[in-house]
């Protein structure tokens, strides 16, 4: 079992860098147009990037998303440059997959990133479906204790189970055992798709559960349904069919809007420009992730890693100073700086 999840992560990796098509390219944020502000009555230089997550400061609302759970050389590597990175620019970052760790303990030094990153959040990540296959809230606390996890974000993946040949797809009955797992652990549990979004319905399951972090993680970007139909394109596999499936970003959180004075909304799925970010914040989000975009980079260096995130904020940056606002209090949930809205207004 070992053997077969570390050759499926380090599969899902190759995937992810070279397929033209895992990559679905949607451009969902594009439709999205902003109000320019040609007399910002702002000095570029005023403008302030800057927020607070987990109780840490960032330079900019970014998140490196979860990518890689696997072990070995290569992926501690990628994990290492990653933690070093996001720790010398200032943005939060989250582990790809702990599950390999309940199974192997000598893979510890893949995930082990709190040195490299002593003062960003750092995240652990766990499937939810787990806790369906014999994984105790005891066991997810004590990883977090020894990882030195700020929270844990718990991922959802019903499509991608359903695709990857070795899937475990028995997702019925998690609310009551997300709830136990919640009021068990000393740091937050923040909810996440990944890719196909969340709907109303499974956020407010997620509420009752005690969540209040939420990543709408919607379609438009990387498609795990697509990756899992290369590792298996066999004519029974149903992941080219479902490679576009789920709701877009902008639209999962439009559709969480009602939600955000009880969760945190962190928008992911086809971000890839500091102007989508300033789209995403626009429509509610207080934090953005990124993930395949920075997975060339880390493959390369921690400096490759650095300078992808710091055009990242130059661009966010900008776009904050062309609408005119200073900070971003004066951004998340603006929705004055839609031109939909004030051609409705």
């Amino acid at each position: 079992m070992i053997s077969n999840i570390q050759t499926r992560k380090k599969e899902h990796v190759t995937i992810a860098r070279h397929s033209k098509d895992a990559d679905r390219r949607k451009y969902h944020f594009d439709a999205i147009k902003l109000v320019h502000r040609a007399l910002p009555e702002i000095h570029y230089d005023a403008v302030s990037t800057s927020t607070h997550f987990l109780h840490k400061k960032l330079a900019f609302p970014l998140l490196i998303s979860s990518m890689t759970g696997g072990t070995g050389a290569d992926l501690a590597y990628i994990n290492r440059n990653l933690a070093t990175a996001a720790n010398a620019v200032g943005v939060a970052i989250a582990t790809g997959s702990m599950r390999i760790l309940l199974e192997d303990p000598a893979a510890l030094p893949a995930f082990a990133l709190r040195q490299a990153a002593p003062d960003v959040p750092l995240c652990g990540n766990l499937g939810a479906v787990q806790l369906n296959y014999g994984v105790t809230p005891d066991q997810v606390a004590k990883l977090a204790e020894q990882l030195q996890i700020d929270a844990l974000f718990l991922h959802f993946n019903p499509l991608q189970e359903a695709i990857q040949p070795e899937g475990q797809t028995q997702f019925g009955g998690l609310t009551p055992k997300i709830k136990t797992l919640v009021a068990t652990l000393p740091i937050p549990v923040i909810a996440k798709e990944v890719g196909a979004g969340i709907s109303p319905s499974d956020a407010k399951r997620l509420m009752d559960a005690g969540i209040q972090y939420v990543e709408v993680a919607g379609s438009g970007g990387t498609s795990w349904s697509r990756i899992e139909y290369e590792r298996d394109m066999t004519s029974a596999n149903p992941g080219q069919c479902f490679q576009d499936w789920g709701i877009p970003t902008p639209d999962a959180l439009r559709l969480l809007q009602p939600f955000r004075d009880r969760i945190t909304l962190i928008a992911s799925g086809g971000i890839r420009t500091g102007i989508d970010m300033a789209k995403a914040c626009i429509l509610g989000a207080s934090l953005c992730g990124i993930a395949r975009p920075l997975l060339e980079p880390a493959c390369q260096s921690p400096e490759a890693v650095i300078q992808h995130l710091q055009n990242l904020q130059r661009e966010f940056h900008t776009a904050m100073f062309l609408l005119g606002t200073p900070t971003l209090d004066d951004l998340i949930n603006n929705h004055t700086l839609l031109i939909d809205y004030q051609n409705h207004a």
